[in-house]
Parts: structure tokens; sequence; C-alpha cells
């Protein structure tokens, strides 16, 4: 080993030494205020991570949509607002280690975030990494302890996600500085007019050099630790570079649910026999089309009866309704007492385009009354109720 090669090992010892240290002093602390059992975590992370102008807080609602998390952001910037930490921030710089995670680790016991949270800015250095890889150890610990207890569903197994919002050092300066522009003038008019409320200006989106600094302690620091990250959790790499709808696409798209990675094992293993939804939409239409060929090879004259009653009866009262959306069809016809005939229709309905669902109803009609001893005779009338949607006409309306 060369000495640039020793001395790169030794630094990285002390680094995981000081995140060990950082860490057990964090957690001691929290056990000794709010005790053991009460250390409950959510059940799922994503750690935002991304450069300056990257689009972070833009992007962070599909974020939390395609997760289904309704919580606020826990953005860590927002949660060091001490005069020190302020201070830092302004010059470009970043809070101590110990400092972030003993305010995050605190932000995350609130219930609110029991589901789930995401992370805007953690973590930004390989400290703050191996604290996190330390939570993580110790929620599963958490996990196994309580997991034949009543509290179990407060120790759930949690799910990481590492997303990276990725751009060049000439994009973030870019949006850095017009960002900088658009605040600075809307402050202009809210001071000019009184209207609306002020919107804090950060120093480095003012000056091009301060906006550079930025970024290079992004990718010098935060890049690194950022990376280290994938051969430990689900690990998105986005790049934010294109329009926002190409990007949200793409975010959309990496945090699909997988039930294999996040489910309990057990939890699994129960349902796992059930086909997902895209599995059976998959052969939908190549089954719809086989079963309407077979109509026809097989059982060509009630097909051709179906598709004749459908033109005569059924599509006039959907013309009707074509602004609706929606047509409504009630009928005693008894060519539906055969399954088959309704079958054919749903499918024909469908083939064209239309969502059709038959409800069969039954009554009971007065027919004839004995006289002699009072007694009504009935018969059964069936009635069959049929919904049909489909999309509504789209109606123009000019301006005058």
């Amino acid at each position: 080993m060369s000495n640039a090669e020793r001395t790169a090992q030794q630094l990285i010892d002390l680094e995981v030494k000081d995140a060990q240290l950082i860490f057990k002093t964090v957690w001691e602390d929290l056990e000794d205020e709010i005790g053991h059992a009460n250390l409950r975590f959510p059940k799922e992370l994503i750690l935002l991570g991304g450069a300056p102008g990257s689009g972070k807080g833009t992007h962070t609602r599909y974020i939390m949509a395609a997760r289904g998390l309704t919580c606020r952001p826990i953005v860590i910037s927002d949660l060091l607002t001490s005069p020190e930490a302020e201070r830092i921030k302004e010059g470009g710089g970043m809070v101590g280690d110990k400092e972030v995670v003993a305010i995050l680790l605190r932000k995350l016991l609130e219930d609110n975030f029991r589901d789930g949270a995401v992370l805007d800015g953690f973590p930004r250095t390989k400290v703050q990494v191996e604290c996190l890889k330390l939570l993580v150890d110790r929620i599963n610990h958490l996990h196994n302890e309580f997991a034949s207890t009543p509290l179990a569903i407060n120790f759930r197994r949690p799910t990481i996600h590492a997303m990276v919002l990725f751009i060049s050092e000439r994009t973030s300066i870019e949006r850095q500085l017009k960002r900088g522009r658009e605040i600075e003038a809307h402050n202009v008019d809210v001071d000019e007019t009184g209207v609306g409320s002020l919107i804090e200006l950060r120093a480095t989106d003012l000056e091009e050099s301060a906006a550079r600094l930025r970024y290079q302690v992004f990718k010098e620091k935060t890049w690194d630790a950022l990376n280290s990250l994938k051969e430990l959790y689900h690990y998105h790499f986005i790049n934010a570079e294109g329009p926002i709808g190409e990007v949200e696409e793409n975010i959309l798209k990496e945090l699909q649910y997988q039930s294999s990675l996040e489910l309990e094992r057990r939890t699994h293993d129960r349902i796992r026999s059930l086909p997902l939804a895209e599995e059976i939409a998959l052969h939908a239409r190549q089954e719809l089309v086989r079963r309407l060929d077979s109509y026809e090879i097989e059982h060509n004259e009630l097909f051709v009866r179906i598709v004749d009653l459908i033109r005569d009866r059924f599509l006039p009262i959907i013309t009707r309704h074509a602004l609706s959306g929606r047509a409504h069809v009630n009928t005693e016809e008894e060519l539906f007492q055969d399954p088959l005939a309704i079958s054919m229709l749903i499918d024909v309905f469908s083939e064209r385009g239309f969502h059709a669902v038959v409800d069969k109803h039954i009554r009971e009609v007065p027919e004839t009354v004995d006289l002699t001893t009072g007694k009504i005779h009935t018969r059964a009338k069936i009635i069959y109720r049929i919904q049909i949607h489909f999309k509504p006409s789209e109606i123009r309306r000019g301006h005058g």
C-alpha cells in the first residue's frame, strides 16, 4: 500500500470512528430522554440529494406522490436555523455532522413521519453516511427485538431509497443565478406594492463565484457520500438536465412500488400467489380478441343477434347520451337468459371502447288470482339493467 493509499485509509477509518462516536452520543441522549420502546422511526426513508439548482424542491411532490407520502419533506437546511448555522450556510459551508444528526433523528421520531419521510439534503458527508448506516442497523435491531410483541407494528423493517438529481456545473450556476434574479425581482415588487410575502434570497444565488463554490462543495463532499450508498440501498440516479416533465417521468418510473423488497417476508409470501394488475392487463387484449373470434366461428347465430341488438337498440340510446359518457338501458330481452349472450355483449362493447356492466334483477309480478282461496299467482319478471360508460364528447365553446 502506497503512502497516499495509507493516508486515505486512515482518513476513512477516522471518519468511521467519528461517526460511531457522534451516533452513539446522539442515540444515548434520545434513549435517556424518550425511552427505548419509543424510538419509533419511519418505515421508509427517501434520501433526496442533488447539485444546487437540480430541482429537489420542485420535484419533491412527485417523489412523495410516487410513494404515497403525505407529510411535509424534511429539508435539512431548514432544520438548522441557529445563528451559527446560518453564518456557516451563508459562507457556502455546511453545519457540523453532530448537529445535523441530532436534529434529524429527533425530527424523524415525530408521529406524522411514521409511514415515511423524504430527507432533502441528507446525507451530505461521509460521516453522515456512516451515521445513516448505524441508524438503519438500529432500526433493524428494534424490528427484530419487537417482532413478536404487541408493539411490532411500530418497528417495521425499514426501506431506504437514495435518489440523486444530477446536473452539470454550468447548468447549476445558471439555475442558481436565475433563481436569484427571480427572487430579487419578486422581493422588489413586494416592497413596492405591499402585496405578497418576501422570499429568502441566498447569497450564493447572487454571485457567480459563490454559486460555483457551492457546486464544487457538492462535487467534492456530497457527491462521493451519495455514491457510496449504491451498494447499500435502493439507488436512483436521475439526470435532471432535461425539461421538468421528463425528469418527473424518470422519477416516477424509478420509484415504482416493489413489493418483494419492501413488504415483510411473511406478508409477501401470503399474497404473492395473487397476480399483479399489470400481469392481468398484459394479456387482456389478446384474450378479448380470442373470445370474439370464437363467438364468430363457434356461436355465429347468437353472435349475429347480439351485434344486431347492440346496433338497433343500444346505440340510439348511447348516442343520445354522448355528452355525459354514460347510458343506462333496462331490457327484458329473453336472449340474455343465455349467460354467453351477456358475455358477448360485454366483450363487443369492450372491443369498441365502451365499458359495460350488467345487473340481473328478478321481480315477482302478479298474474292471476284464485277467487276461491284468494291466492295470488305470480311469475318471475327478469330485468337486465345495463350501464354503459365511455369517453364523453368534448364541447368546444367559442369566446364571444
